[in-house]
């Protein structure tokens, strides 16, 4: 997994700590599933509109099935720098999670508040070997998610953070 820190973030140093956060990126299994989710389905579309185009309207017509391939392209490339945008990092009294191209979000998401720690994946991801961890913290606007990481890895952040979470909420 890469470390370091993203070139536009607005959160610098640990408040207690006063150190940088040490980012951790998604790894290459998201990229590659989606991106095969990608094609497989554009490429069906494809396929299908240019077989319904060819049948109903003649050969000519079944040029314009090529678009959905102009969406593959544009889909590609979009799904690499979103990939590339989603970043996380623990520090002492919290966990930050960071994604987003054009529109930046940042997630400060307490050790304290934090109620329920999941590990999820659904049959496209346990066959690529991905798992999703969700956070849920009182207040329900602020649940946050880090979607694509290695079994092993979610597993080993939600046994952390729960412990984190009982030891920051024992003094509620």
């Amino acid at each position: 997994m890469e470390t370091g820190s993203p070139k536009d973030t607005g959160i610098t140093r640990d408040a207690r700590t006063g150190a940088e956060p040490v980012w951790t990126a998604l790894p290459p299994g998201l990229l590659r599933m989606r991106r095969l989710l990608l094609v497989v389905w554009l490429g069906l579309l494809t396929a299908g509109l240019g077989g319904l185009l060819g049948w109903l309207a003649g050969p000519g017509w079944s040029a314009f099935a090529a678009l959905p391939l102009a969406l593959m392209a544009w889909g590609w490339v979009m799904l690499g720098r979103n990939w590339r945008s989603w970043r996380y990092a623990e520090r002492a009294d919290d966990l930050l999670i960071s994604r987003g191209v054009l529109w930046r979000e940042e997630t400060v998401v307490p050790y304290g508040r934090m109620q329920l720690v999941e590990v999820t994946s659904g049959p496209v991801e346990r066959h690529f070997g991905l798992a999703s961890v969700q956070l849920h913290t009182a207040a329900a606007a602020t649940d946050a998610a880090i979607p694509g990481l290695d079994p092993a890895e979610a597993e080993r952040l939600r046994d952390r953070l729960t412990e984190l979470g009982e030891a920051r909420s024992a003094g509620l």
